[in-house]
């Protein structure tokens, strides 16, 4: 056993093999795969979840992999980390080739140095001393929405909430105002945008072609990565100038890059170059795509649903009196439904719906006996979308996260985990819910929505490419007198 927490063991009575456990009919050789189409992975999980229940089993050609949709069991493993259950060994070797192998990849020792000294560029203390750089880049932000507005232009949400999270991860994890808001030059999103799809492409390859042949998306892929590791290397070399004049940072650094500089610096810190280059560009890929795809998820939910919106607008003008946007970090606090429409958003349109562990030994969760080196695949949306656990579950109520006598309320922490949980729960969940409410509180304080949704109309297509993003959604806007 692991350090006496953990509630597995070999020995458990009336335990069952995997192979005891139902799965959808395959064909030889292949098993599954024809049916695992890449984008719409979660699609058909949740799908083959509501035919074979919470625990099933599919196979990828060779691999055999065990999907878990119960809370209760996918909090034990994830509680169970970084010991028990870890990130796929073929999830860190992919990453570490594409040269972002940070604390999201890592496992074990390697993920327990990493972890402080992420952490420390991202505790609620230095994410509030940050709050007056936020206030200006949604003031910038707000200004391109306005000039949108006046024109009459439709906007490509998901792309301007991406330079807009883009723009707030460098500014508070690397001291850098890159503002790419107001640029019309390339920006930084090109090259971030390729990456995650693309990791996700070759995790869920059969095989590792690409270390045989590449494909034309493979040598594309090796540019960009080539551009982002330059601007990497312009982040960490600015941040080494600026500590090189005001040598107090290296004992008081006022962000992440300055604080991983200086535990690489340090004798025995066992942290090194590598190391703070793929944190740098982790944090980049991880600020960018899930916060840019919640509040893009959450501005369609509103529009679709009056009630809420009319209720959060009412909300956000009350406590802003007036303003723009929250101008004072306290009134983000005041703002307790607008949080609850972000909860809810992220329960419906969770942007990971699949975790995907590798058990470390041999071990037994539910009743089922899963070996060393089984990767299993967690269904996030599943259980948070179950009658059991939540009332009218497929329906947008955000006030469901406003009573505290509502068993929805009662069990949401435990069923709703959109920042995963126990020991390598998400380390920017407090900047994320920040950014989200300074975005929605900007929108509803200073414009009124005319339209949000794709060229079609209907609802957005779920695409899976690492996270869950909606396809096409565009919002137009009317400036507020």
């Amino acid at each position: 056993m692991n350090d006496g927490k953990a509630i597995i063991t070999t020995l458990i009575p009336n335990s069952k093999p995997i192979s005891a456990l139902p799965a959808p009919p395959g064909l030889p050789l292949v098993g599954n795969l024809l049916s695992l189409e890449r984008e719409r992975l979660h699609l058909t999980l949740e799908q083959w979840r509501r035919k074979y229940g919470d625990y099933y089993r599919f196979r990828n050609v060779s691999r055999e992999v065990l999907v878990i949709a119960d809370a209760e069991a996918i909090g034990t493993m994830l509680r169970d980390r970084p010991d028990g259950f870890l990130r796929t060994a073929r999830l860190a070797s992919i990453a570490r080739e594409m040269g972002f192998d940070g604390v999201f990849t890592a496992n074990g020792e390697e993920w327990r140095r990493q972890r402080p000294m992420v952490m420390a560029g991202l505790d609620p203390a230095h994410i509030k001393s940050y709050f007056p750089a936020l206030v200006r880049v949604t003031e910038r932000f707000a200004g391109r929405w306005r000039r949108a507005a006046a024109a009459g232009t439709a906007i490509d949400l998901q792309a301007d909430l991406m330079r807009y999270t883009v723009d707030v991860t460098a500014g508070l994890a690397f001291g850098a105002d890159i503002n790419t808001i107001e640029s019309d030059e390339e920006v930084i999103q090109q090259h971030l945008d390729k990456v995650l799809p693309a990791l996700f492409r070759r995790l869920m390859a059969p095989f590792r072609y690409w270390r045989y042949f590449r494909l034309p998306a493979d040598r594309a892929l090796r540019e960009h990565l080539a551009e982002l590791h330059r601007a990497v290397d312009g982040f960490i070399a600015t941040a080494r100038k600026r500590m090189d004049a005001e040598p107090s940072l290296r004992a008081s650094p006022t962000n992440l890059i300055e604080a991983m500089i200086a535990a690489r610096d340090t004798d025995g810190s066992g942290v090194d170059d590598a190391d703070v280059a793929g944190n740098v560009l982790t944090m980049l890929l991880a600020g960018e795509d899930t916060t840019a795809n919640t509040l893009a998820w959450m501005i369609y939910l509103l529009s679709a649903n009056p009630a809420a919106l009319a209720r959060a607008r009412d909300e956000v003008r009350a406590v802003l009196g007036g303003g723009p946007l929250p101008s004072q970090y306290e009134q983000l606090a005041k703002l307790p439904f607008v949080e609850a429409c972000t909860n809810e958003t992220m329960r419906l349109r969770p942007v990971a719906p699949l975790i995907i562990l590798e058990a470390s030994r041999d071990t037994v969760v539910a009743g089922i006996e899963i070996p060393a080196k089984q990767v299993v695949m967690c269904l996030m949306r599943a259980p948070a979308t179950d009658e059991r656990h939540f009332h009218d579950a497929q329906a947008f109520d955000p006030a469901r996260w406003l009573d505290p006598a509502a068993k929805s309320a009662a069990s949401a922490k435990r069923v709703a985990m959109p920042f995963g949980a126990g020991p390598r729960l998400c380390p920017g969940r407090y900047l994320a819910m920040l950014e989200m409410k300074m975005v929605i509180a900007m929108l509803l304080a200073g414009f009124e929505l005319e339209s949000v949704g794709t060229a079609r109309g209907g609802e957005p297509r779920e695409q899976l490419a690492f996270t869950m993003a909606p396809v096409g959604l565009r919002m137009k806007l009317r400036g507020r007198a």
